[in-house]
C-alpha cells in the first residue's frame, strides 16, 4: 500500500519514532515493574496502525473520459445541488458536499482537468465538520480552476474538528490532470466542489453514498453550446453530444 508524500514527516513521528518510545517505556515497566503491563503496549499499535492507515494513498483506475466528473476526495456525501457562492464562482452553482471521517483516505485529487487559476488561504475556527455552518466559518483553502473547455470549477478544502492542517500541492498557474493529487487535508474534514453554470451537471451519487476520490464518478458534465474555449490558442466550440 502506498502512503502519500504529503503526510511522511507525521507518517514517521506519529507513526514510528513515538511509539517506538513509548514501547521502550512499556518494555521497562514490564520488565521491572509488572508482566501485566505489556497491555500498555496496545497504545503504541494503535498509533502505528491508526498513522499507517489514515496516510495510505491507493492507486485507482481512473473510469470514464474527459468529461466524466471523479470525487476530489474519499468520504461520505452531505449534499448535492444548487448553492449560493460569494467567491470565484458567485451566485447559485450546482455543488456537492463530501465528509471526510479519520478512516478515510485524505488525499485530495482533481475532478476534471484544469489549470489552477484562483487560490485563497481563509483564517477561520474548526467546528465539526458535519455541521452546516463549518463550510462558511471554518479555516479553508479555497480553489478556483479554468477547465480546458474554458468554464471554471471551484473546490474548497475545509478543515474540521481534528482535522487543523489543509496542504496544497500546487501553484497558481499549474495544471492538473482529471484524477491527479493536489493536496491533502490531515485528520478529519470536508471537501466541497462546485461548477460554473456553463455546465449542465448530470449528478451520479446522493446524500449519504461513500466516494473515493479519483475513483468513483459523481457527475457527467456538457459544455453548454455557444460556449468557446482557446485551446492551443484557437477557439472551439466544446461540447458532448
Amino acid at each position: 500500500m502506498p502512503f502519500t508524500k504529503y503526510g511522511l514527516r507525521e507518517l514517521f513521528l506519529f507513526g514510528f519514532a513515538i511509539p517506538g518510545a513509548l514501547w521502550v517505556g512499556v518494555w521497562a515497566l514490564a520488565w521491572f515493574v509488572h508482566p501485566a503491563l505489556w497491555a500498555v503496549g496496545v497504545i503504541p499499535l494503535f498509533l502505528t496502525g491508526f498513522n499507517l492507515n489514515f496516510f495510505r494513498d491507493p492507486d485507482r483506475p481512473l473510469p470514464g473520459d474527459e468529461f466524466t466528473v471523479v470525487s476530489p476526495a474519499d468520504g461520505t456525501v452531505t449534499d448535492v445541488g444548487e448553492k449560493q457562492l460569494d467567491e470565484y464562482l458567485k451566485g447559485k452553482h450546482q455543488g456537492i458536499g463530501i465528509f471526510l471521517s479519520v478512516f478515510d483516505v485524505h488525499v485530495n485529487r482533481a475532478p476534471l482537468d484544469g489549470t489552477l487559476e484562483y487560490s485563497r488561504h481563509q483564517d477561520g475556527e474548526y467546528r465539526d465538520a458535519r455541521d452546516p455552518e463549518c463550510s462558511i466559518l471554518n479555516e479553508a483553502q479555497n480553489l478556483g480552476f479554468k477547465s480546458k473547455w474554458g468554464p471554471r470549477y471551484y473546490v474548497r478544502q475545509i478543515t474540521g474538528l481534528i482535522a487543523r492542517r489543509i496542504v496544497l500541492g500546487i501553484k497558481e498557474g499549474e495544471q492538473v490532470k482529471r484524477g491527479e493529487r493536489f493536496g491533502m487535508l490531515k485528520f478529519g474534514s470536508r471537501t466541497e466542489l462546485y461548477f460554473d453554470n456553463d455546465f449542465e451537471v448530470e449528478w451520479k451519487v446522493k446524500v449519504g453514498d461513500k466516494v473515493k476520490g479519483g475513483g468513483t464518478v459523481i457527475a457527467i458534465i456538457k459544455v453548454l453550446a455557444g460556449v468557446s474555449a482557446k485551446p492551443d490558442g484557437e477557439t472551439a466550440l466544446a461540447t458532448k453530444t
